[in-house]
């Protein structure tokens, strides 16, 4: 950084302090999270429309996942049980906010795969005892529609395992698409919620692109249910935030879900001010 970076930081952190702005920054969090939390009572949990059976949203709770995905992903599992109890999951970044890591602490095993070997390396240093224990796999690896199958063959992923959660920010649905030799019970996809029902919408296929942080981005959430039943699979709910799509296959769906199985009736908009991290901060000792 060198002397005038440091002197730069040194006054910066004083003038803060002298202004009391950290303070401020922390009173502003307080509140931005008391609003989230009223928000939520009123508009999900008191809300009528998420107390109807085809609404998970009522089960609702972040533990380690995004938003609320950790609540929707126990309460699938409440209903169709599971069988080998193993999860992939690719894009987890450093492993502290997933859909799967929650699954760690209540004894499940998995794979997980990251484009960066930094990311790679942190998970492998705060989770070496579920690696050692071979709990848990963690690879680098560029997700390609190309390559997504081999990964999975190399790593000795079920041909069923019970959960995969597809989180690549852009080429999603193709990868998805890809997967052919493999069939998770339960598939969890990131939509667009820029595209309401009745769009469909698919970005175009471009093994070497990444998200630029625009909408022109993933697949719309009626795009993702056409190939979902191409697939066998039926869409059972939305996250109250408008980030993740549940799939279940349809063969072991019984009579546990109430339909329609909709674009329609599931859609949620995008809600990304509710992102938010309730308590402590994470850290993962695994």
């Amino acid at each position: 950084m060198g002397f005038i970076g440091d002197l730069k930081n040194r006054l910066y952190t004083k003038l803060r302090r002298t202004l009391n702005l950290e303070q401020m920054d922390t009173r502003l969090s307080r509140i931005n999270d008391l609003q989230i939390e009223q928000f939520l009572l009123e508009h999900l949990y008191r809300n009528p429309r998420y107390q109807q059976p085809d609404k998970l949203n009522r089960y609702e709770f972040q533990a380690f996942s995004q938003v609320g995905d950790d609540g929707i992903i126990e309460e699938i599992f409440k209903r169709i049980g599971t069988t080998n109890q193993y999860f992939v999951e690719f894009g987890v970044e450093d492993g502290k906010e997933t859909n799967s890591t929650y699954l760690l602490f209540k004894g499940w095993k998995g794979l997980w795969m990251d484009g960066s070997e930094r990311n790679i390396a942190s998970i492998h240093a705060s989770c070496a005892k579920a690696i050692q224990r071979g709990d848990l796999k963690a690879i680098q690896a560029f997700i390609t529609a190309e390559n997504i199958e081999s990964l999975l063959q190399h790593a000795g992923v079920p041909t069923e395992p019970d959960l995969l959660v597809i989180d690549i920010d852009r080429n999603d649905y193709h990868v998805w698409k890809a997967i052919q030799q493999y069939r998770p019970r339960v598939v969890i996809v990131e939509y667009n919620a820029i595209f309401r029902p009745g769009c469909e919408y698919v970005i175009e296929y471009d093994a070497g692109a990444m998200w630029d942080g625009t909408g022109n981005t993933g697949a719309s959430l009626e795009s993702f249910c056409k190939l979902g039943a191409e697939k066998g699979y039926k869409l059972v709910g939305c996250c109250f935030a408008g980030v993740n799509a549940y799939f279940v296959r349809e063969d072991v769906m019984g009579d546990h879900f109430t339909g329609p199985f909709t674009a329609a009736n599931h859609y949620e908009p995008p809600r990304y001010h509710l992102y938010h991290k309730p308590g402590h901060p994470r850290k993962l000792d695994l």
